[in-house]
This record gives C-alpha cells, sequence and structure tokens, in this order.
C-alpha cells in the first residue's frame, strides 16, 4: 500500500532474525533513513512489514532489507532490495494495472514461471490493483494437467502445501508461499507496489460461514469460520 506519503514494505526470511529497515531516495542510498529492526519470527512465518513515513509526493523511492539470525549475529544476509514511486500530490497522469486469479485451475510454476507478471511490469505501473483470488487455497495441483491442445501443462515447482485443500495455518500460509517462489512474481513486487483485495478462493470457492463441507471428503476442518480464520492469518 503506497500513498502520498508513505508505503509499506514486506519481507520474510527463512529463520528468526532481525530485520534492518532502510530507504532513501537515490538508489545509492545516500543519506538513507534506517528505520529501528523488527524481529522475524515463528508466529508470523518469519514475514515482517514496516511502514516508511514522512516521503515527499511523487518520489521514486528506494529501500532495502537485511536480516541478522537471532542465534549467530553475525550472520548477516544478502540485501533485498526493492523500489517504488509515491503518489502525486498534484493532478497528473498515472499508470495502473489490474488483474487477479493467481495460480487457479491447477496451473502452477511451470519452467517458464508466471510471466504474467513479466509482462505487467514491464509496462512499468505506478501500481497494481490484485482484485483477489490471489491464491487458491481450495484448488490442489497435479505435477501436470492436460492442455486444451493435447498438450500437458507441467507444475515443475509444487509444494506440499498446494497438493491439497487448505486447512491448517500452515497449509494456508503455503499458498503464499508458493507463489513467492516464482521468480517473476519476486521481481514484480520489488518493483511495483499493489493494492491488494479478498475474493472467494483464498478460503473456499463462494464462500460463506454457512457453508457445510461435511460431505466434501477433501476437508477433516468443516467449519468455513476457521478455514477463514487461519487464512486471514
Amino acid at each position: 500500500d503506497v500513498g502520498a506519503a508513505s508505503g509499506m514494505v514486506w519481507g520474510r526470511v527463512d529463520r528468526p532474525a532481525r530485520v534492518m529497515v532502510e530507504y532513501a531516495t537515490t538508489e545509492s542510498f545516500r543519506d538513507a533513513v534506517r528505520l529501528p529492526p523488527v524481529d522475524a519470527l515463528p508466529g508470523s512465518d518469519f514475514a515482517v512489514k514496516r511502514r516508511l513515513e514522512g516521503m515527499p509526493a511523487g518520489q521514486d523511492i528506494f529501500y532495502r532489507l537485511v536480516a541478522a539470525d537471532l542465534a549467530e549475529p553475525g550472520l548477516v544476509s544478502e540485501p533485498a532490495t526493492g523500489r517504488f514511486r509515491t503518489a502525486p500530490a498534484d493532478r497528473r497522469a498515472v499508470r495502473f494495472a489490474w488483474s487477479g486469479d493467481t495460480g487457479g485451475q491447477g496451473w502452477g510454476i511451470d519452467d517458464e514461471g508466471m510471466r504474467s507478471y513479466a509482462a505487467i511490469a514491464g509496462h512499468a505501473p505506478d501500481f497494481f490493483i490484485h482484485c483477489g483470488d490471489t491464491v487458491y487455497a481450495d484448488g490442489p495441483m497435479a505435477a501436470e494437467a492436460p492442455l486444451l491442445d493435447g498438450g500437458t501443462w507441467r507444475n515443475v515447482v509444487l509444494t506440499d502445501a498446494k497438493r491439497k485443500v487448505a486447512e491448517t495455518l500452515d497449509e494456508f500460509r503455503g499458498q503464499w508461499r508458493y507463489n513467492l517462489m516464482d521468480r517473476h512474481v519476486r521481481a514484480f513486487n520489488a518493483t511495483v507496489p499493489s493494492f491488494v483485495q479478498w475474493d472467494d478462493h483464498e478460503v473456499l470457492n463462494n464462500w460463506s460461514p454457512g457453508i457445510d463441507l461435511r460431505d466434501d471428503p477433501r476437508y477433516s476442518e468443516t467449519s468455513v469460520s476457521r478455514l477463514a480464520a487461519r487464512a486471514a492469518r
């Protein structure tokens, strides 16, 4: 989420770590502003977020995150960098893109990756609106899927979390972890600010608390309210 004077940045590490965040108005990071560190812990699946504030409107902002292992503070990650432009304060033309439905109908990460994200990023939009179905928590993937032309789609990247419907907190988190394994998605997120909303497949197709899952053999957790609560965490 990016405004005229602020922007939210996210990061994730693979172990308990202290994450340092800094930003600047130049790619060289001259006169960078360093924020107080934040700890990435198991309770958040090692994800962190920080709001950068007090920035000028219509300005390119460069940011980077560096993580230090909490068990071995001398063990430090390579910097993860990104950029965005704050919203303008005056009237001017902006370019934005919108789409939705990532990884649905069994189409996951093939050998060329999620190229639609690279195509959108190539237009250098000021921001992107994701209209929902950011994941398909109710849509398991197989290693292969038939194509209408008789060919075969191959999901060359496939995780345990994507082989079944999501029920546990870790399985829901695994839905987003899967998408972030794609190089095009990661590059997109590092350069294009996004405004994201849910649709339904973040939990279940056309879900509502009153849906009865007892006749769906894929689910051992039959409370849609509990599924939605886990998805929201």
